[in-house]
């Protein structure tokens, strides 16, 4: 079977695309990171600029799983709200989560201009409520945000959301000028690129195990692929599918989102969106709680993209991709240390802005800088039930149930 990333737009429209040779251990490194994404790449480009030797040894190719198929969408903070953070932990604990997660962005930001990576950045992300309860409880998160942390972000009332988007029928949302969208796999290029400049040594198409390499120190970051390597370190991650489209460039962009943001609804199972460099409408819709792909992609989500643009039910599409999430328990990242082992999954559909940060985080944590990294990393996180076998099947039922409630 043909994987799903071969018909992304972002594999048709990827800059400096070339390829690695495979991994031999003939040198001992400082820090071998296993894992080409996101987290992995900006793991390693940090410890080489701490001076460390370092090789990255990723399965695939650069930015072949999450990292490279992602909606795009740059979502500042984590998938709780502050307001919920800061009620489950205290304050103090809260300032600190806040200070790291929402400080993403502008890491994200600093990286993309410090090695003037192409990635199509776009500035402005809107949360829109998919019923008049999620609104109010919008507004009562954007509020507390801005009132007790000074994050500052926009209302918008009902009948001002055409600004934003026209369609959807929404009731209301936040729009933070702070959030945004970008090519994600031109974004995981350029760090690999700019880790090479560092000195980072680049292996593709190798798969190893921690216990296969010689380092002193080790980093995972294998997110939906820790299973594969680390059965105990998988069970607290699930693999959610989720799938996208791209249509043909769109001459009318204005008349569906005439703000150029970013867009994510508030159902369990949401709905995302947003325009590419080019004016294609990128659409993601609805989730599969099993492995296998539709039989065809593209009409699996259009459903979806008639449900918020009807006038686009029939547009041409031109390419229809997918991929899996690693999905926490509680949905916040899980990060940690098995001695000389150091981890970082489960960013639970919310990771574009929050895994730079936690590469980082990562290689801060492996020179004995702990402070950052134990913020993060002493988040109570549980494995999911059921063991081997049962723990996919008991949270596919846990998962159907939530989708379910936004029917209701």
């Amino acid at each position: 079977m043909t994987d799903p990333l071969n018909n992304s737009y972002y594999r048709a429209t990827a800059k400096s695309w070339k390829t690695r040779p495979s991994f031999s251990q003939v040198n001992k490194y400082d820090v071998i990171v296993i894992g080409g994404g996101f987290t992995g790449l900006s793991a390693a480009l940090a410890c080489a600029e701490k001076g460390l030797t370092v090789a990255l040894i990723e399965a695939k190719t650069i930015g072949f799983g999450a990292s490279g198929r992602n909606g795009g969408q740059l979502i500042p903070g984590l998938r709780w709200s502050m307001r919920e953070l800061d009620e489950e932990f205290g304050r103090e604990r809260a300032q600190a989560i806040f200070d790291l997660a929402y400080g993403a962005v502008d890491r994200v930001k600093q990286r993309i201009d410090r090695h003037g990576i192409q990635c199509d950045l776009k500035n402005g992300h809107l949360e829109a409520a998919y019923k008049p309860a999620h609104f109010d409880a919008m507004q009562r998160d954007a509020e507390f945000l801005a009132r007790e942390f000074g994050w500052k972000a926009q209302i918008v009332q009902p009948q001002n959301m055409e600004r934003h988007i026209r369609g959807g029928g929404y009731h209301g949302g936040i729009y933070d000028p702070q959030g945004g969208h970008f090519h994600p796999l031109n974004y995981a290029l350029g760090l690999a690129e700019a880790a090479e400049a560092a000195g980072v040594e680049i292996f593709e198409n190798s798969f190893v195990r921690p216990e296969e390499v010689d380092a002193q120190n080790i980093i995972v970051a294998t997110d939906t692929w820790t299973q594969d390597i680390d059965q105990r370190l998988g069970r607290y991650t699930i693999p959610i599918m989720n799938y996208n489209i791209a249509t043909s460039p769109l001459e009318s962009w204005q008349d569906f989102l005439p703000s150029d943001a970013a867009v994510a609804d508030s159902r369990f199972v949401l709905n995302y969106f947003r325009l590419s460099a080019d004016k294609r409408l990128i659409f993601g819709g609805g989730e599969k709680y099993v492995q296998t792909p539709p039989a065809d992609i593209a009409s699996f989500v259009r459903k979806h993209i008639a449900e918020v643009f009807p006038s686009l039910a029939n547009a041409p599409i031109d390419y229809a991709w997918g991929g899996a999430v690693g999905v926490t328990m509680n949905r916040l990242p899980h990060l940690g240390r098995n001695g000389n082992i150091y981890f970082a999954h489960g960013f639970s559909g919310h990771g574009a802005l929050v895994t730079t940060l936690a590469g980082e985080l990562l290689a801060e944590a492996v020179t004995g800088t702990m402070e950052r990294f134990d913020v993060l990393a002493n988040l109570p996180h549980q494995p999911f039930p059921g063991g081997k076998f049962l723990s996919r099947p008991l949270a596919t039922l846990g998962l159907l149930y939530y989708a379910l409630r936004d029917r209701l």
